[in-house]
């Protein structure tokens, strides 16, 4: 019996050794398993982060580069745009060179019967009057012409006036005063005149001729009209006998475009009308003339800062 139980004994702890060794293998396996699966987890875990911000990355990349597109679609807008606005400009200035050409080539024609037109086809003075007028023009070729056939005495601007200034010359001054005489004469004591100054297309720049108030074309040719009808007043010609206008570079006899055309167009003329003024013609006497006949002195050329005494710049 003892023996019995001796080999139960025996038999119950190898039971239980076995049973142990059996149970103890999985275990081990497991954890090995758990401890790769939880190495595993945290991979996956890591990967779909990465993959979260590979995504965000890859939408702001996109996000970016369609901005960048709309930006070059706009651009590209833009420069098509002044593509197309630079032929049109291209386009204009061509036709504007052609035109500047065309002109230079065809210079327009001056109407040279403006004042027959306006003045009417004739306005022939009596023959003595018109005898003495083309005697004194005679006379004095440098500074005075006359046209007979439109009873108009013209002073040339270039030796009547100094440089870009309304004040007459010694020389014109002169001469003006011997004109009088002729329209103080019983041939010519009636009539109506008109002193009309005349400046070439040449625009006042001269500060000294501004400031002496000839401020542009129109005020030059009016004070030039202006002294030489005060003059004429000055030598008793009637002042109710005189009207003075100045029309600037507006009646052109000649081609602004060169420098003898200038020339002939800086002028103030005398047109004798032969219309009668009612009234005593020829009993003004020093009371008629202003106080300040003539504007203030400026020998300044009017495009110069310099005194330049050449006929082509003087106005």
């Amino acid at each position: 019996m003892a023996r019995m139980l001796k080999w139960l004994g025996l038999a119950t702890l190898s039971f239980v050794l076995i049973s142990s060794l059996v149970g103890c293998v999985p275990q081990e396996k497991y954890n090995a398993k758990a401890l790769e699966n939880s190495a595993l987890t945290e991979q996956l875990n890591n990967a779909q982060q990465e993959q979260a911000t590979a995504k965000a990355q890859a939408a702001a990349y996109k996000s970016q580069l369609d901005a960048l597109n709309q930006q070059l679609t706009t651009d590209e807008a833009v420069r098509t745009n002044l593509e197309s606005q630079n032929k049109d400009l291209a386009s204009q200035v061509a036709g504007l060179d052609a035109k500047y050409k065309d002109s230079l080539n065809n210079p327009p024609k001056i109407d040279q019967n403006f004042y027959t037109q306006n003045a009417g086809a004739s306005n022939a003075l009596p023959a003595p009057l018109s005898n003495a007028l083309s005697e004194f023009a005679a006379a004095n070729p440098g500074l005075v012409e006359f046209d007979a056939a439109r009873g108009i005495v013209k002073f040339k601007s270039d030796v009547t006036f100094a440089t870009g200034s309304a004040e007459l010359t010694p020389a014109a001054k002169n001469v003006i005063d011997k004109f009088a005489t002729i329209l103080n004469s019983p041939a010519a004591a009636e009539y109506e005149l008109q002193v009309a100054g005349h400046t070439d297309n040449v625009p006042v720049t001269n500060p000294a001729t501004i400031a002496a108030g000839h401020k542009n074309n129109w005020y030059l040719s009016a004070h030039r009209a202006i002294a030489v009808g005060s003059e004429l007043m000055a030598q008793n010609v009637g002042k109710g006998r005189i009207v003075v206008a100045g029309y600037g570079d507006q009646r052109p006899i000649a081609d602004n475009g060169t420098a003898e055309g200038r020339k002939l167009n800086r002028r103030v003329e005398v047109l004798i009308l032969p219309t009668r003024h009612i009234g005593s013609a020829v009993t003004a006497g020093a009371s008629d003339v202003p106080a300040k006949r003539r504007p203030t002195k400026a020998v300044m050329n009017k495009d110069s800062a310099t005194v330049d005494t050449t006929p082509e710049l003087n106005k």
